[in-house]
Parts: C-alpha cells; sequence; structure tokens
C-alpha cells in the first residue's frame, strides 16, 4: 500500500481557504504549426507542504473532502483562465476528480457556465481511473458537460485497456495519449493501443493529443502515433499565465456526440427500420454465446453488457462463462430482476426499478474498437416450457445502434459498493507490540470480539492508513498460520513484503487504486510463506473502516489459502485449452475439404448467413456464385484421379487469386466450387457478380500444366442474389444451380452448331 508522508495539522484546512488553492497553465501545441491552441488548468496548493498536487488530493481524500478540494480546483480554473486572458480563440482544458462523480456529480457546472464569460471555452477531462468504479455517473456527467456546449477529453488512454473499450461510449472530443506511449520503446501493446485510437479517431473526428513531449523524438513519435497536438516540457512548463515566445492558435473539435445517448431499453434502440424476428429462446442461447465467444477473441479492451430477466436465469453454466468473461474481458456487467449489484467479483449490476422494461429483455452487447454487436431481444410472453418460450429479436452490427444500447446498460450500473461507515474496529500497537482495540468496544465486548477473531479460520489484519507506509497494526493467529510468521514479525510493517515478486501486477494495481480511492476490493494474489517464502496463492478481501469524520482509518484485510483451488483452476484451464485445441482442429477438419484446403459447404453456408444478416441490417448485399467444371470428366478418365486431383487443387488456386480479400471460396464437391460475394451494391451487384463470374469462367478455362500433361478445361458459372433470388443460403444456391445449368446448356448449344 503507496501512502503519503501526513499534512501537518491545519495545513488542508488553510488550503482549502479562499484563495489557497491556484491553478497554473501548460500550453497544448498544434504540432504542424506549433501554435499554442489551448491550456490545460493545474492545481497547486499553497507554499508549503501541500503545494504538490498529489500531496494536496491525497490529504483531501484522507479527511473526506476530496469533493470539497475538486469544486475549489474548477473554480480556481475558471477564474484564472479568465484573469490571464485565457479566452477565444483559445480552449481552456479543466479536470474533474472522478472520486467524486457520484457524490457530488458537478452539480456546479451549470452555475459556472451561466457566470462565465461567452470567451472562455472548456474542455473538461475525464480520467479513466472513473471508467469501471462509476460508469453511470461518468456517462451521465458526459452528458451534463455537453448540454453546456463543452466539450470532453479522456485523459492518459493507453495506461489501462479499459480507456479503450470505453471510448465509444463517452465520445471524447479529445483523447489525449498516455505519456508512455511517446516516451518508451514501440511494441505491441502500443501498437494495439494506436490502432484503436486511430480508428475511433477516424470515424468520429475527435482530435488525438499526445502527453510528455519532452525531447524532438518525442516529438517524431508522437506524429508518428497520429497526434496532431501536443503537450510537455519541450513546449512550455506550467506557469501562472500564457507561454511567451509561441503565437496563439484556435482548437478546433469536432461535432458533439456521434451516437445519441439512450437511457431506454436496449430493444428501443434499435432503429424502426431494422426488421424483426421471432424465435423460441434456445437460438438466442446459441446467439448469445457466440458473442460471449467473440468477446472472449476481443479481450481487455471490451466492454460486455448483458440482462437476464431474472436471476433464475443466472445458471451454473452461465456463471462459469461470466466469470471467464471478467477475467479476460475490460468491463462485464449483468442486470436482471433479483440479480445482486455485483453477482460475482468483478461482475457489475444495478437495482432495477420493478417498472424498468429491461426487465423484460434478453440483450447481449458486445462493444470493442473494432467490433460492435448486440443481440437485443423482447418476450414475448408465452407460456410452456423454458426453451420454447418466444421473443422478438434482432441481432444488429451497427455501430451506432450497439453504443446506444451498451450506453442504456451501463446508465443503470450501481457504482461499487461502499462500506458502511461508523465500524468501531481502530486497534492500535501496544508499548508489547500486540495489538490492541479501541475503546467504543471495552469490557465484555472486546473480549468476545478478540474471541471470535482467535477462532475463525479466516485470517484477518488491520492497515492503520493515517500513519506512514499504512503498517499492519493487528493480525490474528489464523493469519500468523497463513503467513507463517509470528505477530511480532509482522506488526509495523506493510504487509506488500509478503507478495512474491510473481504475483499479477495487474491485481496489486487495482488493489492499491481501490485503496486510493477508499473502496472495497477482492483479489487473489501470490504471497509467500514463512522464512522459506513458499509460494501461496492468498484470496484477500480489502475494506475500508472510516472514522468519525468520515475518512478512512484502517483497511481490514480478511484472507484465505485458496492454493488448491488455483491449482485446480489452472490445470482445468490447462486441460480445457487442450480439449479446445482439439476440438478445434476436429472443427477445421470436419469443415474443410482435405483435397483443396478450401472451406467445405456446411462452413460457406454458415459464412453466407452471417454475410445475409449483415445485409438485412446494412446497405449493402450478396451474390452466390456456383462453379462447375466442363470437361473434368475426361481429364479424370483419361490421365487417372492423381491427375484429377492435381487439376482440382490447381484451380481452387486460380479462382483464390481472382477473388477480393473478403470474397469466400468452398469447394461443394466433385468438380463444384462456391464463391460468396459480400458487401456489394444492391443497383449494380448483378452486374458485378457476372462480372466475376465471366472471370473466374475464363481464369479456370486457361490451360494447365499437369505431371500427367497439359490439359484444358472450361467452367460454367451462375449467379445468385441476395435478396432477389432468395433470402435463405438454400434458396440462393438454388437459384444459382439454375442459372449455371442454363448457361452449361447455352454453351453447349453454341458449340454443336
Amino acid at each position: 500500500m503507496d501512502s503519503f508522508p501526513p499534512a501537518p495539522a491545519g495545513a488542508l484546512d488553510a488550503a482549502l481557504a479562499p484563495g489557497g488553492v491556484r491553478s497554473v497553465f501548460q500550453p497544448i501545441v498544434e504540432l504542424d504549426t506549433g501554435a499554442v491552441v489551448a491550456y490545460e488548468a493545474l492545481a497547486r496548493g499553497p507554499e508549503g507542504p501541500l503545494e504538490r498536487p498529489d500531496l494536496l488530493f491525497a490529504a483531501a481524500r484522507t479527511a473526506g473532502r476530496l469533493a470539497e478540494l475538486d469544486g475549489i480546483c474548477r473554480a480556481a480554473a475558471f477564474r484564472g483562465a479568465v484573469e490571464q486572458g485565457l479566452l477565444a480563440p483559445l480552449t481552456v482544458f479543466v479536470n474533474v476528480e472522478p472520486e467524486v462523480l457520484d457524490s457530488a456529480p458537478m452539480d456546479d457546472l451549470l452555475a459556472i457556465a451561466e457566470g462565465a464569460p461567452r470567451e472562455l471555452r472548456i474542455v473538461i477531462e475525464i480520467t479513466e481511473r472513473a471508467l469501471s468504479a462509476r460508469p453511470a455517473e461518468l456517462l451521465r456527467t458526459v452528458e451534463r458537460v455537453r448540454s453546456l456546449g463543452w466539450g470532453v477529453a479522456v485523459d492518459d488512454v493507453g495506461a489501462d485497456s479499459m480507456s479503450l473499450a470505453f471510448l465509444p461510449l463517452l465520445a471524447p472530443d479529445v483523447i489525449k495519449l498516455d505519456l508512455r506511449l511517446v516516451q518508451e520503446r514501440p511494441g505491441p501493446a502500443i501498437a494495439e493501443i494506436m490502432n484503436a485510437v486511430n480508428a475511433h479517431a477516424e470515424r468520429t473526428g475527435a482530435v488525438v493529443l499526445a502527453e510528455g513531449i519532452e525531447t524532438p523524438e518525442h516529438l517524431a513519435t508522437a506524429r508518428a502515433l497520429g497526434a496532431t497536438l501536443g503537450q510537455g516540457w519541450l513546449f512550455g512548463r506550467p506557469g501562472p499565465g500564457p507561454a511567451a515566445g509561441l503565437p496563439p492558435g484556435e482548437l478546433a473539435l469536432p461535432a458533439a456526440g456521434t451516437a445519441a445517448p439512450s437511457h431506454g431499453s436496449p430493444f428501443g434502440c434499435l432503429p424502426a427500420t431494422v426488421p424483426l424476428r421471432r424465435s423460441a429462446k434456445s437460438l438466442l442461447i446459441e446467439l448469445s454465446k457466440q458473442l460471449e465467444r467473440e468477446a472472449m477473441r476481443l479481450g481487455e479492451a471490451c466492454v460486455v453488457a448483458a440482462t437476464f430477466q431474472e436471476a433464475r436465469h443466472f445458471t451454473p453454466s452461465t456463471i462459469q462463462r461470466y466469470r471467464d468473461l471478467v477475467e479476460r474481458t475490460g468491463f462485464v456487467c449483468a442486470l436482471g430482476e433479483d440479480l445482486a449489484v455485483e453477482p460475482l467479483p468483478g461482475l457489475r449490476g444495478a437495482a432495477l426499478d420493478p417498472a424498468d422494461p429491461v426487465r423484460g429483455e434478453w440483450d447481449v452487447v458486445v462493444l470493442g474498437p473494432h467490433f460492435a454487436a448486440a443481440l437485443l431481444a423482447r418476450d414475448l410472453g408465452d407460456d410452456g416450457p423454458d426453451l420454447d418460450r418466444t421473443f422478438e429479436y434482432a441481432l444488429t452490427y451497427d455501430r451506432d445502434t450497439v453504443v446506444r444500447a451498451a450506453h442504456s446498460l451501463l446508465t443503470r450500473v450501481a457504482p461499487r459498493i461502499a462500506v458502511p461507515s461508523g465500524i468501531p474496529l481502530a486497534p492500535q500497537v501496544a508499548p508489547a507490540g500486540r495489538s490492541t482495540l479501541p475503546a467504543p468496544i471495552s469490557g465484555d465486548g472486546e473480549a468476545l470480539l478478540r474471541s471470535a477473531l482467535a477462532a475463525t479460520t479466516s485470517g484477518v489484519t488491520i492497515a492503520d492508513m493515517r500513519q506512514p507506509d499504512h503498517p499492519l497494526v493487528y493480525v490474528n493467529e489464523a493469519f500468523e498460520q497463513l503467513a507463517g510468521l509470528p505477530s511480532g514479525t509482522v506488526l509495523g510493517r506493510n504487509c506488500r513484503f509478503l507478495q512474491s515478486p510473481d504475483t499479477d501486477p495487474a491485481a496489486v494495481a487495482r488493489m492499491r487504486a481501490a485503496i486510493a480511492r477508499g473502496e472495497e476490493c477482492r483479489e487473489t494474489v501470490l504471497n509467500l510463506r514463512g522464512p522459506d517464502r513458499v509460494p501461496w496463492w492468498n484470496e484477500i478481501h480489502l475494506a475500508p473502516v472510516l472514522d468519525a469524520d468520515g475518512a478512512v482509518a484502517q483497511y481490514i484485510g480478511v484472507q484465505h489459502d485458496v492454493t488448491a483451488r488455483v491449482e485446480a483452476e489452472r490445470a482445468l484451464l490447462q486441460e480445457r485449452d487442450r480439449n479446445r485445441a482439439c476440438l478445434t482442429r476436429i472443427e477445421e477438419l470436419a469443415f474443410t475439404d482435405p483435397l483443396t484446403g478450401l472451406p467445405n459447404r456446411r462452413r460457406l453456408e454458415e459464412q453466407v448467413e452471417t454475410a445475409i444478416w449483415d445485409a438485412r441490417s446494412g446497405a449493402d448485399t450478396v451474390a452466390l456464385l456456383f462453379v462447375d467444371l466442363d470437361g473434368f470428366k475426361a481429364v479424370n478418365d483419361g490421365l487417372g484421379h492423381a491427375a484429377g486431383d492435381e487439376l482440382l487443387q490447381t484451380v481452387a488456386r486460380t479462382l483464390r487469386s481472382r477473388l477480393r480479400r473478403g470474397d469466400l471460396l468452398a469447394r461443394l464437391g466433385g468438380d463444384e466450387f462456391l464463391v460468396a460475394l459480400p458487401g456489394l451494391a444492391p443497383d449494380s451487384a448483378r452486374a458485378e457478380a457476372r462480372r466475376v463470374a465471366d472471370e473466374l469462367s475464363a481464369a479456370a478455362g486457361a490451360p494447365v500444366t499437369l505431371g500427367a500433361g497439359a490439359v484444358s478445361v472450361g467452367a460454367s458459372v451462375g449467379v445468385g442474389i441476395y435478396p432477389a433470388d432468395g433470402e435463405e443460403f438454400g434458396a440462393l444456391l438454388h437459384s444459382a444451380d439454375v442459372d449455371m445449368y442454363a448457361r452449361k446448356t447455352a454453351r453447349r448449344a453454341a458449340a454443336a452448331h
């Protein structure tokens, strides 16, 4: 647990007094022109122990006065910008502290906006620390900021994958890259971040700003990453007013709001033009699982939001799937009647109103930087067996619709549960080195509590948050056994010395972040036991204890040895990975033609159905081509089956080389092939498909040199167009087959004459 030295008595009161907090301003520069287009307002305390902003905010957090300080800093930023003349065309970036979004959701913004000069242009900065803890409050704050005509920036993007997952939902005007992106050597992680950031900027027009530019090399890297704005010591350090020697410019922000927020139900987010289908629950289960698999593939930069109608539908198999999603994706929430606000550790929920329409829906939303899909369904109220219940539904890949559906669900998510204050546990270290309990628990009550702590099999620790380095001031006997060390060895020390260097740094970072916010958390970390430092897995639940003033005084840790469970889970995961690899190989064999390596009919049918679904929700269409070789039997009979097989392999390569990257090719069987052309414009689809068919026919008819000699065959190619010739794969295949035979017959008749 990291800590800051305690502030001297009265220092915080002096800082929060009128005039105690001031703002300094750091220039934000347009990289191509070198012009200053904006300034970021940075808070500074009065000269003395709390001048540094990290110490100032740590002291306010400890004293429970963070919201008060946050409001004072904003007011100082606005006042300082006006006094220093940082008005239009310049823009001022002002931070909002994420920890106060729920307790003080920026109610002062309207008053500030009404009192500020018209020439004061504002961008509110939100850090990624608010994303997972308070998504509903964060999204409402963004709406409030936009309603005032101000811009929104997301700070430290790339420091955590969570910021990438939330970019589509926040639709920021400015994306501020974490400084490590320009200061560290490029690698796969940075490439992943920049792919996501540049894709979002291209879609929305958001401006990319690189922080931490201190050298010409950093500047070159920032430009290479796609940044058009820069901030850092190369352009100037924070000062009381405008930067000297830099020409002024103007920051052009994109049009606000790339997707309109929705507080209705996800199903209600569907446009009226989207066709609705009806299906039994059994199909929706499989469609949901497929979206969950897509989310697992997307990983930590993905948001998953789902509804389950009632808690009874959150079955054991569902629990296991969502436990995996929590571990592998960025943010997961599950909402339903009687579902807890945290159905699983790390899985977020909500307390739904009885009249909330979400209770009657089945929704699965998956949103990432490069993928967006949603299954949105409404229960039709059928009786009968559960799997036979029918729903009206749509499967959509329209990004704006998916964003609105995700927004709808995340605005319902409850903030992380706060631990009630007033718990009378404030142990202190006695002269003998053992811990004692506070005055509020005395006599029989203290004896009873001591007996309870001694009897429990759970390890219990208490850290004093008011002392430097947060030392342990109480441990029970069960913890001594878990740690393999006597209390005298651990008391007075920070518990980090028990952690293994091989523990997950992300888990440690999450614990530290929760402690910094004064929140409860639960993690599993690798600890070391006893003088021999034997590894063991510790499932630890940390909860803050507040004093009478509402400040965090202690943290209680309840700990369990879960080594056997973790090792069993790891063995199970390894076995499951092996089984998945085997199943994947079996699936590949089941869906692949062994001779040509092309997909077979089953696989192509799945791919075409998916393309048809995409076409139904979009503005394009799909063509299916049936390719039948002319003269293949003569080659097979005259030169042998080996030559026939070699010819089929050559034709497969020829056909593949004449198709676009996204086109689909499969072997139907014998001397027949299928080609699917997705993404065609409806007005020109038939002409384009016919053009491709003629090219494939000519290419397949070119002479081929085989090991057994030179041969020449022809090809007849028929075409079927969705939806004119059919709305399902089978109908399209029949239409293309009929067209192929008509062309083969016409060719034979022409040859006979």
